[in-house]
């Protein structure tokens, strides 16, 4: 990257944005950076009552302009925990739709501060839950075709999902894609064992300074970001997970944990593979269509969900 446009990238870096404060004014320009004409996306919104019956779950349903699979994409967007939405994800899950040719699911799921964890990441679980146990409510076919995706926040979300499921004796789905996730907690340049976030984390476009502004709305109690619900590749055992892409972004400084998520899971007998993007940012799922990173992106996609699924359901026997 030259100079010129690492100091372009320098103007949008994070610090100069206080996420502890600053966050409802993140959510409303992400909302009107999002707006399009109502006509320009096909979507059906359905509510889902969470599990203690006390708030509903809004889920939105992107169908392609030409529907080519069977899957359907179970989608936790990215944001930190805390900004972030249906409607602000509303182009790049259209966008998802048409170039997979899958039904595409997004969940608005709680966002800290009002809800801090484990409230979002129990609104994910539900949906999952919920869907895997009545495919059709989604139109699926059954529950083999569901896959599991999220970006940045949403993939640490689908991780930790898939990982809560498989210990709870629940039959899991037999695949997921992790998008630059969130894997780990500790993204401090000065006590990160990964270069990533040594080197990356200043002029880019996600900062070590907002994730760990993002971390503290997310998980006030510092003793839980060590929990592998918060930090999934601290789990003790990644065995019986579905099989996974990991697609990474050369200049993000998330990439390393994403890659050794990846790795851990492959050390662990899963069907796991990651793919770095070469020249990409944090979050590029959400650019325009003609993006090369998106581009290249969805051809690994769809190639991982073109081949023919051999890992059973994730499930636990139930302790006697």
């Amino acid at each position: 990257m030259n100079r010129f446009v690492r100091a372009f990238l320098q103007l949008f870096a994070a610090p100069r944005l206080n996420m502890l404060e600053d966050y409802p004014k993140v959510r409303q320009f992400q909302r009107t950076l999002a707006a399009r004409p109502a006509s320009t996306f096909r979507y059906l919104d359905r509510e889902v009552v969470s599990a203690d019956g006390d708030h509903p779950i809004a889920v939105r349903l992107f169908e392609p302009r030409e529907r080519t699979r069977d899957e359907v994409l179970l989608f936790f967007h990215g944001g930190g925990w805390v900004t972030g939405d249906i409607e602000s994800y509303t182009p790049a899950c259209a966008t998802m739709a048409d170039l997979t040719g899958c039904l595409v699911a997004s969940v608005d799921y709680r966002l800290a501060p009002e809800h801090p964890f484990p409230a979002g990441l129990e609104d994910c679980e539900r949906v999952t839950r919920l869907f895997l146990d009545e495919p059709a409510r989604l139109g699926a076919s059954d529950a083999d075709r569901i896959v599991l995706v999220g970006d940045s926040a949403g993939g640490n979300l689908a991780a930790v999902v898939s990982l809560r499921l498989h210990a709870a004796g629940h039959r899991g789905v037999r695949r997921q894609i992790l998008l630059y996730p969130v894997t780990q907690c500790d993204h401090d340049p000065r006590t990160s064992p990964f270069p990533s976030v040594r080197n990356l984390g200043d002029d880019y476009r996600l900062t070590n300074t907002e994730v760990q502004d993002y971390v503290e709305l997310y998980v006030p109690d510092g003793v839980e970001r060590s929990d592998p619900d918060v930090a999934p590749l601290l789990a003790p055992d990644l065995a019986g997970q579905p099989e996974t892409l990991v697609i990474t972004a050369e200049l993000d400084l998330l990439r390393d944990e994403g890659e050794a998520y990846g790795e851990a899971l492959a050390a662990a007998g899963v069907d796991a593979r990651v793919h770095r993007v070469d020249g990409a940012l944090h979050g590029f799922i959400s650019l325009p269509r003609f993006s090369r990173s998106l581009r290249e992106a969805y051809e690994v996609i769809n190639a991982f969900l073109d081949e023919p699924v051999t890992t059973r359901p994730s499930t636990v026997e139930a302790a006697e």
